[in-house]
């Protein structure tokens, strides 16, 4: 604490300055600026105890892509089915929205997307930093608590570009930038040591790949093959070098780290998202014909990452004591194929309603599978409601140290879960959903309310009928509106809904 008052103007002219009282009264603010800056002012030393932590977050990969949670899944995906099989499967979990960003949003701050000045759909690719430095994550809190924190791909977050101030000397589409230039509030102004990813989808330019505050590359060649939007790309990069690239980048800062101090590895993939682009040792495994072909193999792809990860762990000795989170940012887009490949017998929503993009189920259910052999029990299954923004909320229970009142507004911890406990829900009634036009839902037991009911991006479901009401446990598949049969249950979750507006949060803290 003498050290923190000297900074304020040395403790020999406070105390010249200062009577009793005022002294004390100092005290009590640095206290307190310590606390609400999310660094306890007493911190424990757990390092030794703490579990490093891997978070592996698919792209667009649907709950029925993943074999072990779709028996009709045409797609097989050993790897991440032993997740299951040596852990918990989270059967009722939900990204905080059916799109990109918001949900990247939520799983860092623990907070709501909506909440933000992003109401609604995606940050394009070169909209300024959603996330602020001075605002507690995953990775600062975690950082704080002497974890080594990673990041490796995409980030899709914003960056704050350096400008170039000269107008005409790139297309349009790449704005002003000035890409030899450092630029700003990336994951390392966020609590990460160390990043190399992209900056966001890879149908969005700049194609090239970034390390810390730079870009790896000068683009300077426009490019079709990355999509529907032609951008600046490096002239010697393809779709199809990126996923594997990740993969070596993730594997080798594993590799890398110290085995007595903990370590965060938020790995955030590319795939299955389009394009859809499989690299050249997966083109063709899954032997399956058309568009579903190409989008089972850059699954399968997306498993054999999952593979390496853990083979990575084991060969340092990790496994035990590290939590594996494997997890997607949202439901299958509708737009990909999906028609075609329900024809052929691949459900990517499984037995849920709805895709990448909307309201339904089928756009913010996700696979969630856990493995911590040191404290879960293998072949667990959970089926309590748990949400992304989550993640934030229970590393601090792991760490036994309060998140400050200011941070975490949405994120309920779910490790009792992980211990074989039931997961405190008087904390937290229900958990929202929000989809890519601005549109709300509430899930509260086993009611679900729909503001507007929405199928996904490209779907060509239309209703007049608002709201909706289903009963998620009777009716998973969301087939049978009972809202007029249960106006009371309508008028609740509208007042709750409206509650966690207002309050602007909806998870009480003790």
């Amino acid at each position: 604490m003498t050290k923190q008052i000297m900074e304020l103007g040395g403790s020999s002219t406070i105390q010249k300055k200062m009577n009793q009282r005022n002294y004390i009264r100092s005290i009590s603010i640095v206290v307190a600026l310590l606390v609400f800056s999310g660094l306890p002012a007493v911190a424990k030393d757990r390092t030794g105890t703490l579990p490093n932590i891997v978070y592996i977050l698919a792209d667009d990969m649907g709950y029925g892509d993943v074999s072990a949670l779709n028996p009709e899944s045409k797609i097989q995906t050993p790897n991440i089915d032993r997740l299951a099989s040596e852990g918990m499967n989270f059967t009722d979990a939900h990204s905080g929205s059916s799109v990109c960003t918001p949900t990247r949003y939520g799983i860092l701050t623990g907070r709501y997307c909506w909440r933000t000045r992003l109401k609604r759909a995606v940050l394009w690719n070169y909209d300024n930093s959603l996330m602020k430095p001075s605002q507690l994550n995953v990775a600062s809190y975690l950082k704080k608590h002497g974890y080594n924190t990673g990041m490796v791909g995409k980030w899709h977050l914003g960056l704050d570009w350096a400008s170039q101030s000269k107008p005409g000397e790139i297309t349009e589409d790449e704005g002003d930038v000035d890409f030899a230039k450092p630029f700003k509030n990336g994951p390392v102004n966020m609590g990460f040591d160390y990043f190399f990813g992209i900056n966001a989808s890879l149908d969005m330019p700049p194609y090239i790949f970034l390390k810390n505050d730079k870009a790896v590359s000068i683009p300077t060649v426009p490019k079709k093959t990355f999509g529907r939007r032609i951008g600046l790309a490096d002239k010697d990069l393809e779709p199809e070098h990126f996923l594997p690239a990740f993969t070596q980048e993730a594997v080798s800062y594993i590799k890398a780290q110290d085995k007595n101090r903990p370590f965060f590895l938020y790995f955030s993939l590319n795939a299955p998202h389009t394009p859809i682009a499989p690299s050249k040792p997966f083109q063709g495994k899954s032997k399956l014909e058309g568009q579903l072909g190409k989008y089972a193999d850059f699954c399968m792809e997306v498993d054999d990452t999952v593979g390496q990860v853990l083979a990575a762990l084991e060969e340092r000795g990790l496994s035990e004591n590290t939590l594996v989170i494997f997890t997607a940012d949202n439901g299958c887009a509708y737009y990909i194929g999906v028609k075609e490949f329900e024809e052929k017998g691949h459900f990517p929503s499984a037995n849920y309603r709805g895709y990448k993009g909307g309201t339904f189920d089928g756009g913010h259910r996700v696979p969630f599978l856990v493995r911590w052999p040191a404290t879960i029990k293998p072949q667990t299954q959970n089926d309590q409601t748990i949400c992304l923004t989550d993640l934030l909320a229970t590393c601090a229970a792991i760490a036994e140290e309060p998140l400050p009142r200011n941070a975490g507004e949405d994120s309920l911890s779910f490790l009792p879960a992980l211990r074989g406990e039931a997961i405190d829900t008087s904390m937290r009634q229900g958990v929202v959903h929000h989809d890519f036009g601005g549109s709300f839902a509430i899930r509260k037991g086993n009611w679900k309310l729909l503001t507007k009911a929405t199928s996904g991006l490209g779907h060509p479901y239309k209703s007049d009928e608002m709201p909706q009401l289903y009963d998620m446990q009777g009716d998973p598949g969301e087939t049978k509106d009972l809202a007029s049969q249960h106006p009371e249950v309508v008028k609740a979750l509208t007042v709750l809904l409206e509650q966690y507006k207002r309050e602007r949060r909806s998870v009480r803290r003790r």
